[in-house]
């Protein structure tokens, strides 16, 4: 082993002092050998395919399907987002808002980069106000983006983004706001959440409130942030403000005061319709309905009562019988008329008064409200001409505004009047109207026997004025500082008989008269009771009634016309003169100072007058 171990180095070592000879590759036989010139002619054309391949895909994508690949990038990065436009105001006759827009964040979740743990969700569901239940059902297994909540409180969403939830963000929409709540809700109306009128003047002049929507381009990354904006922004056209007659101040002193008068009578509710006489103009149209009533007739949350819902009017129609009596001739005001012994019979129909009156004069019967007396008037006429004067007065007809859901009332024609129903429509009943209806047709006794027309909206002239936040007064003025000229209306009756049955309307409110609860401190009144029985069904139901009183003042020059209406008054009185005379009392002084209209009586004087008795009301 020894001799072995010794003979391996050495022939190592002369291996390497041995040269090692060099390959020639060019002469290997693998090298050597000629390729064919088929195969690289097939590795040419594969190349030159590969290359036209390549080629041919960037035509496609560069050239011929540029515009959809460019979309579909822009589809997951560049949105276009609406800019909302706002709506337009709603202002009362002195540029105060009954309706507004404010821009709120409405909270938007792309369901693909959102993540939260429990505590955070919950968190968030709590902001949000909605259980985490319900975010879960609203996120969980959906995709794309997903509307949470819109119009929510800036605190709430401070809250949100303080949570720094990914794929969570913001959208700005407006909200309508309504600053006088419910005292002018039937008249301003709502809008549904998309910002759509549909009810009262937000729908009448949804047109125009209605502005035209913006819209940007904007870049998102993928956790949904704005990165940048691109391209030309299209502002938003905002709406038009609608400048309105109403006082918002004379609105909701009335709806305060039927609050009170329909809670102390126990009614269902109430409506006040107060005029400006010398304008035509709405200064308010109030409405009030118990919780009771509320609940019992959902549907009758929209209405505006003193427009839509109609009703017989009672003894609030005998004026206009003595006005076509004194029209006619002979009678006058003092004319004198038995009624003895309070009782009359027509076609085998009783009718009573309260209690017998014996003689009285044409003054008298509209003061003591004699149904006897006003009957035996209205037979001596020929229906036509009643009927032609009711007509006149716009009974039966849609009252000339524009406002949704105001009725027509019922005025059958008069050649289907049988002798009782003549007698009955003398005082009131086989007719129907709406309190709007009945506070027009006063006007004819305010301004000297003609017929106004009226409006829901301030004049043109001043809608400039109040959009640019000028305060307009109440009373409309030309440039000497008079009042303004009054608006012409149509001719109905004499202005002779006018004053004349405005006097007995005075002497209907004051001592002697149905309703001297009626009296205003400072200012003299003028005005009608009128307490009905309410029509269900086929007949009238057992011990509900309807207490009205629609009257003006001043007297002596009238300004205002003012009409009251309770529905189904069920604790204490239920006569007109008694539950809705104190209401006109309330809402003719407080309008009338705020008007700036000078008291033409001494308030002292009537301090110290001690209360008298009401005369009570035929019914």
């Amino acid at each position: 082993m020894t001799s072995h171990r010794q003979a391996r180095p050495a022939r190592q070592a002369r291996q390497a002092a041995t040269p090692v000879r060099s390959v020639n590759y060019a002469t290997s036989p693998l090298l050597a050998s000629k390729t064919p010139l088929w195969r690289s002619r097939l590795v040419v054309m594969l190349v030159g395919l590969a290359f036209l391949a390549l080629l041919g895909r960037a035509v496609h994508l560069q050239i011929l399907n540029t515009d959809f690949y460019q979309a579909q990038g822009e589809k997951r990065f560049v949105h276009r987002e609406p800019l909302p436009a706002s709506r337009g105001r709603i202002l009362d006759r002195n540029g105060l808002a009954l309706a507004s827009s404010v821009a709120l964040p409405s909270v938007q979740v792309e369901t693909q980069t959102f993540s939260a743990d429990a505590d955070a969700r919950k968190q968030f569901a709590r902001h949000l106000g909605i259980s985490p239940l319900e975010l879960a059902e609203r996120l969980d297994g959906t995709s794309g983006t997903v509307m949470l909540k819109r119009h929510i409180e800036e605190p709430a969403w401070a809250q949100i983004k303080a949570l720094g939830l990914k794929g969570v963000r913001e959208v700005r929409e407006y909200k309508r706001r309504y600053p006088e709540g419910e005292a002018a809700a039937h008249v301003v109306g709502f809008t549904d959440p998309d910002g759509k009128g549909i009810a009262g003047m937000e729908l009448v002049f949804d047109a125009a409130l209605t502005g035209q929507a913006g819209q940007r381009t904007v870049v998102r990354d993928r956790l949904g942030r704005v990165v940048e904006d691109v391209g030309d922004q299209t502002l938003p056209v905002h709406g038009n403000d609608v400048l309105l007659a109403i006082d918002s101040k004379v609105q909701f002193f009335a709806w305060q005061r039927l609050r009170d008068a329909v809670q102390q009578h126990g009614a269902l509710g109430g409506s006040a319709v107060v005029l400006d006489v010398n304008t035509g103009e709405v200064l308010a149209l109030a409405n009030y309905r118990s919780e009771a009533a509320m609940r019992a007739a959902r549907s009758r949350l929209l209405r505006n009562s003193a427009l839509a819902d109609t009703f017989e009017p009672g003894s609030t129609m005998k004026p206009f019988t003595a006005a076509l009596a004194l029209e006619r001739g002979p009678w006058t005001p003092t004319t004198r008329i038995d009624t003895a012994p309070g009782r009359i019979v027509i076609a085998g129909a009783p009718i009573s008064d309260a209690h017998p009156h014996g003689v009285l004069s044409v003054a008298e019967v509209i003061q003591k409200s004699s149904n006897v007396g006003t009957v035996k008037m209205a037979m001596q006429m020929p229906a036509r001409e009643m009927w032609e004067l009711y007509t006149a007065i716009g009974l039966g007809q849609r009252p000339p505004i524009d406002f949704p859901g105001a009725a027509a009332g019922r005025l059958r024609p008069y050649k289907t009047w049988r002798p009782v129903e003549q007698a009955t429509m003398s005082y009131g009943y086989g007719l129907s109207t709406s309190l709007f209806q009945l506070a027009r047709a006063y006007t004819v006794f305010a301004r000297d026997g003609e017929l106004i027309p009226l409006t829901l909206l301030r004049p043109e002239s001043d809608a400039a004025t109040a959009a640019a936040g000028g305060l307009l007064p109440v009373v409309l003025r030309d440039a000497s500082g008079a009042a303004a000229a009054p608006v012409p209306g149509q001719r109905v009756i004499s202005a002779a008989t006018a004053q004349a049955v405005r006097e007995m309307l005075r002497m209907a409110a004051g001592p002697g008269g149905t309703a001297p609860k009626a009296q205003a401190l400072g200012y003299s009144v003028a005005g009608k009771t009128g307490t009905a029985r309410k029509h269900e069904g086929k007949g009238y139901a057992q011990g509900k009634y309807l207490s009205f009183f629609v009257g003006l003042a001043p007297a002596n020059r009238p300004r205002i016309v003012v009409a009251v209406m309770l529905d189904e008054p069920s604790r204490g009185s239920y006569f007109g003169g008694d539950v809705a005379a104190p209401v006109f009392s309330q809402v003719v002084q407080q309008t009338l100072r705020m008007m700036n209209v000078a008291p033409d009586l001494d308030v002292k004087a009537q301090i110290n007058v001690k209360p008298v008795a009401a005369e009570q009301e035929s019914i």
